[in-house]
């Protein structure tokens, strides 16, 4: 890939970075009153609505191939998933706290793009991630004695997350990012539209449906809007550079998601959770700094494999 195409890929990493913490936001205040599954759903629906006239003003192709349609679909199901798992998780604890347990992702997305892609990792950025997650296993403290078997969900929400990251990456260069989020929002809805329709009435706490009411239509509308814009741009950093270089960036999230759980939740990180985020933005601030040197050495010398 041409190094010069990479730092676009780190500025919308960094913005994705920024916004998906008011998704997070918008959940957890969801969780009040409304079920995960109902959240998960709207999240589909209301970024599907703000997609589609988007796509329509811009007179793209719409039309998907088989395979494609194929990618769309695990895409989508990887991803409600991954919200579930996540929303599930920020019902009972800190987004912070949920969002450090997710951070397991980019270690697992970085070994599963070098092996599944080939992407390169070299020493340096294996040895950064590896410090990152080490920040990370600060941040999350004892949760399971904390929150429970609740903790696990964040877990099985940065897997999800993880191969919706790297299906993602398979279809970037060939399919325009606002038709991947729309076509993603559009299979999202189909998947889940049919267990609300079954849920309802079934008094499954997690499922069943009910009427939103006052401020929990703008919170859940909320959940799609933040969605739509966060995901774009990560969507359109991967066109820019590959996953096991972006995945290390993600670590920056949570400095958003403290600043967010304190001004509007009350949650203050303790010492032994604020050790751990400066060890992960420092981890994350040192892969920015190799890959502005591999972008200075890219017209002079065969790039290093960092």
């Amino acid at each position: 890939m041409n190094n010069d195409r990479i730092l676009p890929g780190i500025v919308l990493m960094l913005a994705f970075c920024v916004l998906a913490p008011l998704l997070d936001t918008a959940s957890k205040l969801a969780t009040a009153e409304i079920p995960v599954g109902q959240i998960t759903t709207a999240r589909f629906l209301v970024q599907g609505a703000l997609m589609l006239p988007i796509a329509l003003l811009m007179r793209l192709n719409l039309r998907l191939s088989l395979r494609e349609t194929g990618l769309i679909t695990a895409r989508a199901a990887f991803l409600i998933a991954s919200t579930y798992g996540f929303v599930a998780g920020v019902q009972v604890m800190p987004i912070a706290d949920a969002l450090a347990i997710v951070f397991v992702e980019p270690f697992i997305l970085l070994v599963l793009g070098h092996f599944l892609f080939g992407n390169p990792i070299g020493p340096r950025r294996i040895a950064a991630s590896v410090i990152g997650f080490a920040g990370v296993l600060l941040v999350i403290q004892p949760s399971l004695m904390n929150y429970g078997t609740a903790a696990l969900y964040p877990l099985i929400s940065a897997f999800c997350f993880a191969f919706y990251m790297l299906i993602t990456q398979a279809i970037a260069t060939g399919m325009h990012p606002v038709v991947q989020q729309l076509q993603t929002s559009v299979l999202g809805s189909l998947l889940c539209l049919p267990v609300m329709v079954w849920a309802n009435g079934t008094g499954i706490v997690e499922l069943d449906p009910v009427m939103p009411q006052g401020y929990n239509w703008l919170w859940l509308f909320g959940v799609g809007f933040w969605a739509a814009a966060s995901h774009l741009c990560m969507t359109i950093a991967l066109k820019f550079a590959p996953a096991s270089t972006l995945a290390p960036l993600h670590y920056l999230e949570i400095v958003t998601a403290v600043a967010i759980g304190y001004l509007v939740f009350g949650d203050f990180p303790n010492a032994l959770t604020w050790a751990g985020i400066i060890i992960i933005v420092a981890s994350g601030l040192y892969i920015i700094h190799r890959e502005r040197i591999t972008l200075r050495q890219a017209r002079s010398v065969l790039p290093e494999v960092i």
